[in-house]
C-alpha cells in the first residue's frame, strides 16, 4: 500500500482527505473539551476526549508513516511535547483551563508554523525562508 517518493514520502489515493476528516474529529474534540471545561455540560462517556484523540493520533500515526522521519523533525518533536502537556492536563486538575489555553495555543503555532520550520530535522541548520 501507497508508494514513496524520491524524498521517501509516501502516499496514497485519499490520505489528503483522510487528514481532513481526522483534523475534522480532532477539532470537535477539541471545543468539545475546552467547552466542559468552561462549564458546559457534556455527553457521558468522554465522547469529546475520544474524538480529540482518536483524531490527534490518526494525524500523528499518519504522519509518522509518510515521512519516517517526521519524529525527528520539529513536527514530531512538537507532538511529544503535545502529549506531555496533555498528560499534565489531565493529572494537573488545579490547573487544568490554564494547561488547556497553553496547549491551544501551542499546538496552533506549531501548526501553523511555516513547513520549513515544522519539517527541519532537530540539530540541522535552519534554510532561510523566501520572502
Amino acid at each position: 500500500m501507497g508508494r514513496r517518493s524520491s524524498k521517501g514520502f509516501r502516499d496514497f489515493p485519499g490520505r489528503r482527505w483522510l487528514i481532513v476528516v481526522l483534523r475534522g474529529l480532532h477539532v470537535a474534540g477539541v471545543v468539545g473539551c475546552g467547552a466542559g471545561l468552561l462549564g458546559a455540560p457534556l455527553p457521558p462517556g468522554g465522547v469529546f476526549a475520544g474524538l480529540l484523540l482518536c483524531g490527534g493520533l490518526g494525524m500523528a500515526l499518519l504522519d509518522a508513516w509518510s515521512n519516517p522521519v517526521w519524529l525527528k523533525e520539529y513536527a514530531g518533536l512538537a507532538f511529544v511535547f503535545k502529549l506531555v502537556l496533555l498528560g499534565l492536563l489531565v493529572v494537573w486538575e488545579s490547573q487544568r483551563l490554564a494547561l488547556f489555553w497553553v496547549l491551544l495555543g501551542y499546538s496552533v503555532l506549531v501548526s501553523h508554523a511555516p513547513a520549513s520550520f515544522r519539517h527541519q530535522r532537530i540539530g540541522h541548520a535552519a534554510v532561510p525562508e523566501k520572502l
